[in-house]
């Protein structure tokens, strides 16, 4: 029978879902699947942010409101982002951003 796998964290992180926390140290964003990092950015890079959280989203991993609670970022901009990484791939994400803005 298979085993449940318990939400367990390091201390300091902010869970996005029961699987999926992050955690703003040193100007870095590292995200964690239980305690194994699996994605880092830094704190600015609101491109690697978008482009990260979109995939989870489209992976089925986190929820829309799952992102807007963790970060405090509206829902018309999460849904806007994942609308676009559906559209117009990772690709899209490289671009130049007109305003970066710091997520902790």
């Amino acid at each position: 029978m298979p085993q449940m796998q318990l939400p367990i964290f390091p201390a300091g992180l902010k869970a996005i879902t029961n699987e999926i926390a992050f955690q703003c140290e040193w100007g870095k964003v590292v995200y964690f699947y239980g305690h194994l990092p699996v994605f880092q950015h830094e704190a600015d890079d609101v491109r690697s942010f978008r482009l990260f959280t979109s995939q989870l989203i489209q992976q089925g991993t986190a929820s829309q409101s799952d992102i807007v609670q963790a970060f405090g970022v509206p829902l018309i901009t999460v849904k806007r982002y994942a609308k676009l990484l559906r559209q117009e791939g990772a690709r899209r994400f490289s671009r130049r951003a007109s305003a970066d803005r710091r997520w902790c």
